[in-house]
């Protein structure tokens, strides 16, 4: 009798941790940088694992100067939609100059 009370409680465990859709990651914090001639942008609690094109970025002018203020780790592209090589990776808390130029950037 124990027997069957141990799995039928564990197949419903089981139910229950499929049953409850997972959350998506999200870093915590702020991600800065500039564009244009004096303006700032900056993602809130970014999600992970998405690409996102940095508003502000054109083709023929770029953002610069990133800050990594979140908890995730924020990988830079040099091109729109995070494509062709990894441009920089940023430790959280990453502070980089005005000569790193991006378009895009994914956390993870």
């Amino acid at each position: 009798m124990r027997l069957r009370n141990t799995v039928a409680a564990a197949a419903g465990a089981l139910l229950l941790v499929l049953a409850v859709p997972s959350s998506s990651y999200a870093a915590t914090g702020e991600f800065h940088y500039r564009f244009g001639a004096d303006d700032r942008g900056t993602l809130h609690d970014p999600e992970g694992g998405r690409c996102v094109n940095l508003f502000g970025a054109t083709p023929d002018d770029p953002a610069f100067a990133p800050e990594n203020l979140t908890d995730a780790t924020a990988v830079a592209y040099l091109d729109f939609d995070c494509k062709g090589s990894v441009y920089r990776v940023m430790p959280p808390g990453n502070r980089l100059g005005d000569r790193l130029k991006l378009r895009s950037v994914v956390f993870s």
